[in-house]
């Protein structure tokens, strides 16, 4: 049913959770194909690049904040790519979303308080409104 599942992670606690799902919708069909995205927000790119020696460190220490999530798909037995984009991560993920076709996009809750999420919105919140998809958010 789902070919092409987006798992939109961070490596959080919900994005593990997140994970687990996706890992649920690709069981069984050996059509899927789980896509990890992880986008670097801007302003904590700008921290990264600051506390850190060269390029190559700072990619390495992205995927190992995507290592649990690969493992996880990997010991599935699950077809996977990884994605890692720059940018304000609510608008990246919909514009990948609304460019490469995807039938349905998971994502973790980040569970922020109804003054925050009312002022600020969370990610899922905003992917949840723009895309052109499903989206699953798992709590």
């Amino acid at each position: 049913m789902f070919n092409k599942i987006l798992l939109a992670s961070d490596g959080s606690e919900h994005a593990m959770r997140a994970t687990e799902k996706a890992i649920t919708l690709a069981d069984k069909n050996l059509n899927a194909i789980i896509t990890i995205l992880y986008v670097v927000n801007m302003n904590k790119s700008k921290n990264d690049v600051l506390h850190s020696w060269n390029s190559a460190d700072l990619d390495r220490s992205r995927r190992e904040e995507l290592a649990l999530t690969e493992q996880k798909i990997k010991h599935a037995h699950i077809k996977y790519e990884m994605e890692i984009l720059h940018g304000e991560p609510g608008p990246t993920i919909v514009n990948y979303i609304n460019e490469n076709e995807v039938d349905i996009c998971v994502i973790g809750s980040r569970g922020l308080n109804s003054l925050q999420e009312m002022v600020l919105g969370s990610v899922s919140h905003k992917v949840a409104k723009r895309a052109n998809c499903p989206v699953m958010i798992v709590k």
